[in-house]
């Protein structure tokens, strides 16, 4: 009895074996790529439970997802004035054809990552080779980027591989470099403050300059229009004396020396030196006369 418990053990034991040499489970994030005696039986891509022949069939995953390629050190390039700059860029890429990665770098990643870093590197030194040290720091950096993504995918297909994008991370000046390079760049500051300084100063003048036109336009044109004015004036006060004149000359007449008066005898101390016989004094004779009449 018990060495038939032990056959059907023994028996249950096997098969679980076998089973387990024949079910493979294949992840979302991975590839499966099915060897039979060496060679490429399939690529399973969709996750799943499946079976292979044990012992005669293998199973190797790859990774699906976007893996990255990060520079452990800052490259060293030489721009268009053969000036050093120090680069650090990262690379993210992913295994887009298991078969022709397989056959390309046996499926070992290491390789894969110094096939596309050789192929970056190059294709980094060739862009900033192209451009000044001031297009690579701030003018040009995107458009290396989407040139060198580009170019390095290009040739990454044919290891099975997709470069979903090439980043620069950071672009930095040698310290013997980075000191000329600032004081240039303060220079042109300088000059290009300079000229704005100099158009505004220019134009400011232009506007005062209008604005003091404009002010002896104003004026000139205010002082017309009150000699204008001042000219209608007098006419019409002339106007009104003629028309006074003609009604009552003689109330004219007393009215225009009581004026006369008024304006000589302005303060106490006034005085003034005339010969009693002048017209001057006729109306304060009259006055005078009046006034004895009256008396007596």
């Amino acid at each position: 009895m018990m060495k038939s418990i032990n056959v059907v053990a023994g028996v249950f034991v096997a098969l679980l074996v076998l089973l387990g040499a024949t079910i493979f489970t294949v992840d979302q994030r991975q590839y499966a790529m099915v060897f039979q005696l060496g060679e490429i039986r399939n690529v399973i891509e969709e996750p799943g439970l499946y079976f292979k022949w044990p012992l005669i069939q293998n199973v190797r995953y790859f990774d699906k997802r976007i893996l990255t390629l990060d520079s452990a050190e800052p490259e060293r390039f030489l721009t268009s004035e053969k000036k050093n700059v120090l680069v650090d860029s990262f690379t993210k890429w992913r295994i887009i054809d298991p078969k022709l990665y397989y056959r390309s770098v046996a499926g070992d990643e290491s390789r894969a990552k110094t096939r596309i870093a050789q192929t970056v590197n190059a294709g980094l030194r060739e862009e900033f080779g192209k451009r000044t040290v001031h297009e690579v720091v701030s003018g040009e950096r995107n458009k290396i980027m989407e040139q060198m993504r580009e170019k390095a995918d290009l040739d990454a297909r044919n290891i099975g591989v997709q470069i979903v994008d090439v980043r620069v991370k950071r672009v930095e000046l040698p310290s013997d470099v980075s000191e000329s390079v600032y004081r240039r760049m303060d220079a042109e500051r300088k000059r290009v403050a300079n000229e704005l300084r100099s158009q505004g100063a220019a134009e400011a003048e232009k506007i005062r300059a209008d604005a003091d036109k404009q002010r002896e336009v104003i004026v000139a044109e205010a002082y017309r229009d009150a000699q204008k004015m001042k000219g209608e004036g007098d006419a019409k006060a002339a106007a009104t004396y003629a028309q006074a004149f003609e009604s009552n000359a003689e109330f004219y007449a007393f009215y225009r020396s009581l004026e006369a008066y008024r304006g000589s005898f302005k303060g106490k101390s006034d005085v003034i030196v005339v010969e009693p016989s002048s017209d001057f004094f006729k109306y304060m004779k009259s006055v005078g006369r009046g006034g004895d009449k009256a008396g007596r």
